[in-house]
């Protein structure tokens, strides 16, 4: 099938490349014209925190049940000066007025607490809250957003700012071309082609385009939060680009072997391309498996990267055949004149990404460098390249000859290194962290300070105790409760009970602010304490049953529950991936091996993110300090990081099979493979790296963390699981390692990753015409003996 598949889509190319246009275009306009409905809503189970939710939304119209903000206003003359009164009765009239918006003015007799006791810093701050009631609205929360935030009062000494989820503002982010800048120069090292470097980039920002968009869809349909599109973008570049980078490693290496150009296209689709869809597959399982955790939230998150890693795999498998096509023996070549003006483009991505714009002038330039380079003699020359040394020459085979002379050191110091690292974990504390971790100068950072300064740091995350009321119990009855509330330490205020009706209440709630700051374990400890201990022992009245709800305790839950689902869904990804593996290599030592190198190199990862995030060592170099691990991040990481490292299991370990299948030999076998594949796998990781790595310049804490996490977890893999554990610990096993019991070998079915680099012919045996129908320039240079000891293998 891959074989046929590479085949007609070279063929075919041209119809191929059409096709992705059509979609590429067709998409972004589709979402354009549907339009982008991202949620922050986290959908949750039936945890303590939903029950109040409903009850509020039952008992009290919604309040406190609906997306709601801050309007944090600061007057230097305080809120009560005529010249400050007047224009923000009137704003704040007007924002109560816009259909499903309701607003608590501090103006508004009965609300003098939303006004701060004294005045502090610039003046005296006070707050209006604003709830968007769903019921009776259809115009999104964005949309709100701009109309509540549009006409703001402008007066001397008067500032006005926006605090809540519903008024943060996404930035699109810059850094994914810094990443692409640093993909050329590491593509071109690694293939001294720029057309074969122009490949990769192209077919990857093609598969991200058209994933993003489904992104975009997806949003109207499912829950699907608003960084998901950055995830996506960071996921599918680096995954597009080491997709599309194995399969123009191994058509090159065809074209060496003296193939013709289709059907060194249709051997490299059978064989690496075989291994890309694997590897794509298990990846996409693994965002699906975020489906079992049961929150709307986390499942949109899986979906929208699931979605854009499944574009990309197949854009590699279809629209890259068919740009090698075009591209034919060329990816064999490069003039100066390419490598200048890829030089340039790259200039132009840092400047772009840097936002220093007299830098863009590189793409104008790269245009006039190459289409001055006919003109110009010295640009027209090919650069030369030094012929490829016998894999038993190389630094990679010398290095694990190395490695397998003293195993057991390698192996221990390796995990002894890797565990090590791995040990902040154990301090690993799941949470949100709050909007006084959003840029300075950002709006919501902005009022998070003016609150937290002018009523105490615990505001920015109060607490609502609801319950019903039994027929016939009045409010003053639950007294006890309130004192119990008041008296709690930790508690910096406490209402008395508020009834949902003062002639004819049925529940009643109190207001409850702690003393510290929203992502502080103090208060997700006062939450479970309200609930273990204060609330069950200030229960008098019989039916009378307080909950604990707000945003905090809608996140403490939403921690809990997701730490509760880990170990399943941790269970659920390594389990598929041992059968998966153990399918593939017929062994169960190597895929036993594998999960828990990975299980290490993960491990590892999430340790270096708790001391850096959590902690805060060395954070002040990337902009961040220390709060909790946002709880979905570790599910993440887990999933992404393990599925990218089957790629890097399976182009190894599959080279290693075949020649231990070849030689019967399984200590050179290990040797071989890993001089075979360690170029590509090195400039395959190192693009990952970078690409991950240059989300540490966004503003958004999350994508940082998320970056940060993926670029540790494949540099590691990469280095110490794959150029020392596997090499070492294959050397022990020896024979070992390809050991299955006959039984088992018989029921396990056969997935064949490596398909036949020898076949021939099939359906285009016909030597290809070059682009425009003209004669190729030939098969590509003669083949040498040290070419069949060049990638024969997957990858």
């Amino acid at each position: 099938m891959f074989h046929r598949l590479g085949s007609w889509c070279h063929r075919h190319r041209l119809a191929v490349v059409v096709a992705w246009v059509v979609v590429l275009v067709g998409a972004n306009a589709l979402t354009g014209f549907v339009g982008r409905d991202f949620s922050q809503d986290i959908g949750l189970p039936s945890v303590e925190s939903k029950a109040g939710l409903d009850l509020l939304d039952a008992e009290f119209g919604g309040q406190g049940a609906g997306e709601s903000g801050t309007i944090v206003v600061q007057a230097a003359r305080g809120i009560d000066d005529p010249s400050v009164r007047g224009p923000m009765e009137a704003y704040l009239a007007r924002v109560d007025a816009i259909p499903g918006v309701d607003v608590s003015s501090p103006y508004t007799s009965g609300n003098e607490r939303q006004v701060a006791p004294a005045a502090g810093g610039d003046g005296q701050v006070a707050y209006a809250a604003v709830e968007i009631i769903d019921a009776e609205t259809d115009v999104g929360t964005d949309r709100l957003a701009e109309e509540i935030t549009a006409d703001a009062p402008e007066v001397d000494g008067l500032t006005v700012e926006y605090g809540g989820m519903m008024f943060a503002t996404f930035e699109p982010p810059a850094s994914e071309l810094l990443g692409l800048a640093f993909a050329i120069v590491i593509l071109i090292l690694a293939f001294g082609s720029v057309l074969a470097m122009g490949l990769p980039i192209g077919v990857a920002l093609a598969g991200v385009g058209v994933g993003a968009a489904l992104i975009g869809l997806l949003s109207n349909v499912a829950t699907v939060p608003e960084f998901a599109t950055t995830l996506g973008v960071m996921i599918g570049l680096g995954v597009g680009i080491d997709y599309a980078l194995f399969i123009v490693t191994r058509y090159r290496e065809q074209l060496r072997a003296g193939h013709p150009v289709g059907e060194a296209i249709a051997i490299a689709i059978d064989t690496s391309g075989r291994a890309v869809a694997f590897a794509g597959l298990t990846v996409v399982i693994s965002l699906l498996g975020m489906l079992l955790m049961g929150i709307s939230f986390v499942s949109g998150l899986g979906l929208g990267a699931a979605s854009v890693v499944a574009v990309t795999m197949v854009a590699s498998l279809t629209l890259l055949p068919a740009l090698l096509g075009f591209a034919g023996p060329r990816v064999e070549r490069t003039r100066w004149r390419g490598l200048v003006a890829a030089g340039l483009v790259a200039v132009a991505l840092v400047g772009a990404a840097l936002r220093i714009s007299p830098l863009l002038v590189g793409l104008p330039l790269a245009v006039v460098v190459v289409a001055a380079g006919s003109a110009i003699a010295p640009l027209r020359k090919e650069v030369r390249r030094r012929p490829p040394k016998p894999v038993d020459e190389t630094i990679a085979y010398r290095w694990s000859r190395g490695v397998q002379r003293h195993p057991w050191a390698v192996a221990v110091v390796s995990t002894a290194a890797l565990v090590v690292l791995a040990l902040p974990v154990l301090g690993l504390r799941l949470g949100f962290s709050d909007q006084g971790n959003d840029p300075v100068g950002t709006t919501t950072r902005d009022a998070y300070d003016l609150l937290a300064e002018g009523f105490g740091p615990g505001f920015n995350g109060p607490l609502t105790v609801v319950t019903a009321l039994p027929d016939g119990t009045s409010p003053e009855a639950l007294a006890p409760v309130g004192a119990a509330l008041a008296t709690t330490p930790g508690v910096a205020f406490a209402s008395p009970a508020i009834p949902n009706d003062p002639t004819s209440p049925t529940a009643v709630l109190w207001r409850v602010v702690p003393d510290t700051a929203p992502q502080e374990e103090a208060t997700a400890d006062l939450v479970r304490r309200l609930r273990s201990e204060v609330l069950p022992a200030a229960e008098t009245v019989p039916g009378v049953e307080p909950v604990v709800t707000g945003s905090v305790a809608i996140q403490v839950d939403f921690s809990d529950y997701l730490a509760s689902r880990l170990p399943i869904f941790f269970g659920v990804v390594l389990g598929l991936s041992f059968l998966l593996l153990m399918a593939v290599f017929r062994s169960l030592l190597v895929p036993l091996k594998a999960v828990i190198m990975n299980l290490l190199s993960i491990g590892a990862a999430y340790g270096i993110i708790v001391a850096v995030f959590q902690w805060g060592w060395g954070g002040s170099v990337i902009g961040i300090a220390g709060a909790p691990i946002e709880p979905f991040i570790p599910m993440m990481l887990f999933a992404i990081v393990f599925g990218l490292s089957m790629d890097y299991e399976v182009f190894l370990l599959s080279r290693i099979r075949e020649e231990y299948d070849r030689t019967g030999d399984p200590h050179t076998s290990v040797a071989d493979g890993l001089a075979a594949t360690a170029r590509v796998i090195t400039a395959a990781a190192a693009i990952m790296v970078v690409v991950f790595g240059s989300f540490l310049l966004e503003d958004l804490r999350v994508i940082k963390l998320l970056g940060a996490g993926l670029a540790v977890a494949v540099l590691l893999d990469a280095t110490v699981v794959r150029m020392l554990l596997v090499p070492a610990t294959m050397e022990l096993l020896g024979d070992r390692n390809w050991w299955l019991p006959g039984w088992l070998d018989r029921v396990l079915p056969r997935i064949d990753v490596e398909g036949h680099a020898a076949t021939v012919g099939g359906d285009d045996d016909t030597p290809d015409p070059g682009p425009g129908g003209s004669p190729p320039d030939g098969p590509g240079p003669p083949r040498t003996p040290d070419d069949d000891r060049q990638l024969t293998g997957v990858g």
